[in-house]
């Protein structure tokens, strides 16, 4: 049984001021809150097992959300503080809920029509990065696709931007004391040794940061 973690901690300040009283999470967009769009892909492809890390009005996600029983969910909640922990912390802080075997961890705040079930079971090293093209507001991407699958932060390949969705293995945090800290050291440290493989994705991606990119694809998903 496949197990995932949704990153839903963060406090939301350039969706501003929908955050103010709603977790951006939580926000409507195409008729249901925006993490429901996750919750029901997820089981579509057999995730009967999802984490979801809270901090910013948590007490707001299991009174929206329940115990996931009507998407045929397992939902358990690691609450972090009210300070969030940043990627890294916050995974770290689910590690204990999400058992021994490889999990998918997500961003909340996207939306996208990848197919999850297409994720590797088995990262062929310590986790497996979805990329997309870099997007206007991030022209410069985040690492290098080399021919061979794996990721670098430079060499012959291209470019492109963390779509925020991935496969890890628990060891890529082993080690690593709790606490406040992002995950981009361990990407770092993973592709010096050769274990952070990727791929490209080419569909519908999008980064919701803001009210404006909200409203677009609420008009697109009510369109379509």
């Amino acid at each position: 049984m496949r197990h995932a973690l949704i990153f839903a901690a963060g406090l939301g300040e350039r969706m501003r001021p929908l955050t103010d009283h709603t977790p951006k999470p939580l926000l409507p967009v195409g008729g249901k809150p925006l993490i429901e769009w996750h919750l029901e892909k997820l089981a579509a492809i057999d995730v009967h097992y999802v984490v979801i890390n809270t901090s910013h009005l948590a007490e707001q996600f299991p009174d929206t959300l329940g115990d996931g029983s009507r998407w045929g969910l397992r939902i358990r909640y690691a609450y972090e503080g009210p300070t969030p922990l940043e990627t890294g912390g916050g995974m770290l802080n689910a590690l204990s809920l999400l058992g021994p075997e490889p999990f998918i961890a997500l961003s909340a705040d996207i939306y996208s029509d990848y197919d999850y079930g297409a994720l590797p079971l088995q990262p062929a090293g310590l986790a497996h990065l979805v990329m997309v093209p870099n997007p206007d507001w991030h022209a410069s991407g985040d690492f290098v696709l080399h021919r061979d699958g794996l990721l670098g932060e430079d060499g012959a390949g291209e470019r492109l931007t963390f779509g925020n969705i991935g496969v890890y293995r628990p060891e890529f945090l082993h080690g690593h004391a709790p606490g406040r800290f992002k995950l981009l050291p361990l990407y770092q440290q993973a592709m010096g040794a050769g274990q952070l493989g990727g791929e490209r994705y080419d569909g519908f991606w999008r980064n919701l940061g803001n009210p404006a990119q909200l409203a677009e694809l609420d008009t697109r998903l009510r369109a379509s």
